[in-house]
């Protein structure tokens, strides 16, 4: 989607990239919530996860994970753990509409989260 804000770094038209292969891109929130907070976007543009629909996402979406798993390793928050997040509309407090995993770690977390 051209007015997309995701589908543009992904794209490279705007901010800096931490990761990106084919079909995934991952840079670090403009806002973090935590020491690491990296956002974690499929290339291809999705609104949302329940948007999820066949093999292909599915696919898609378990790769996300590994990638999530990467980079917490390279970024050092594996041992002492990570939180992954997917927001689904409004009331989950989702605000971009494009699939996005945030990458949270680097300092204990409090549950329930919110």
């Amino acid at each position: 989607m051209s007015d997309c804000v995701f589908c543009k770094i992904a794209n490279k038209e705007m901010g800096k990239l931490v990761y990106e292969d084919e079909t995934v891109a991952a840079f670090d929130d403009l806002n973090p919530q935590a020491p690491v907070h990296v956002l974690i976007v499929p290339k291809r543009h999705i609104a949302r996860i329940s948007d999820v629909a066949n093999g292909e996402d599915a696919t898609l979406m378990g790769h996300i994970l590994v990638v999530a798993n990467e980079i917490a390793r390279e970024r050092g928050i594996t041992e002492n753990g990570y939180r992954i997040v997917v927001n689904c509309n409004e009331d989950a407090g989702q605000s971009v509409w494009h699939v996005h995993f945030h990458l949270l770690g680097g300092r204990k977390m409090n549950w329930p989260p919110g």
